[in-house]
């Protein structure tokens, strides 16, 4: 597939994976359009990173605002690639804490929203702008990569509501990439173990254990960058396609 030229969307592209992402496909040779609920990170970003990027504030639940993030990148050259990687936890918890509580039902319908239907909503609308690209010698419009979580395969006590949302993202890959498949546009979701962007490092002196524990080689966190590396992988083979792939190091979640 063409990169030269070409443009990416990365959502959450301020935050730690979604930083580290963007400076990639940059050094990859694309445009890239830093959406971003901080509007101002996302701008800051993108002014480093000088002409090869934007900076696009909005909401991916907002179409008004996905729209803006999609015309922002056709304004650099056809939008290629999307790296959903918006989203987050509102709040963890037991089905029914120890203290008899249950499950506050609106944290669990905002971590859902934020995570799965965010992910689905730029990937409808982005897809569309895709299928006008001219396809390449296998046919190829565009590739969409979407971000899940070790937690949507083996989610911890407590994160029923992360857990589910972040499933759901990885249910979406398969009947997705199918969907898609007529107009040239592949998809593939990734689905990281512990990763230390900045801001689960500063997380981890709080814990009351190591956030590394379990994983087998290299015996350490995750870099972001790796995650970065592992999209360019995806972009670049024309063979990936309706895959979940674990970055873990190995890692499986116990229980607890």
């Amino acid at each position: 597939m063409k990169l030269e030229g070409a443009s990416a969307i990365v959502t959450g592209g301020a935050g730690g994976l979604g930083a580290a992402t963007v400076r990639h496909l940059v050094g990859m040779g694309l445009q890239v359009a830093v959406f971003d609920r901080d509007g101002d990170r996302a701008a800051e970003l993108a002014k480093e990173l000088g002409d090869a990027a934007i900076g696009v504030g909005g909401d991916v639940l907002d179409d008004d605002d996905v729209t803006a993030a999609i015309d922002a990148a056709r304004s650099l050259g056809p939008l290629t690639v999307l790296v959903n990687l918006a989203g987050g936890a509102t709040g963890a918890g037991r089905l029914v804490a120890r203290d008899g509580t249950p499950h506050d039902k609106a944290v669990f319908v905002d971590t859902l929203s934020m995570n799965a239907v965010g992910t689905f909503n730029v990937s409808r609308l982005a897809a569309i702008a895709m299928s006008a690209n001219e396809p390449d010698d296998d046919a190829q419009r565009g590739v969409i990569v979407n971000t899940g979580s070790l937690a949507g395969l083996e989610g911890k006590a407590g994160q029923v509501a992360y857990g589910a949302a972040k499933a759901a993202i990885l249910g979406m890959t398969l009947p997705m990439a199918r969907d898609l498949a007529p107009l040239g546009i592949r998809v593939c979701g990734i689905a990281p173990g512990t990763i230390g962007t900045p801001l689960m490092v500063g997380a981890a002196a709080h814990l009351k254990h190591d956030p590394s524990e379990g994983v087998l080689s290299p015996k350490r966190m995750g870099h972001p960058e790796e995650y970065a590396l592992l999209v360019e992988a995806i972009v670049r083979n024309p063979y990936l396609n309706g895959e979940n792939i674990r970055l873990d190091g190995g890692l499986r979640f116990t229980a607890k």
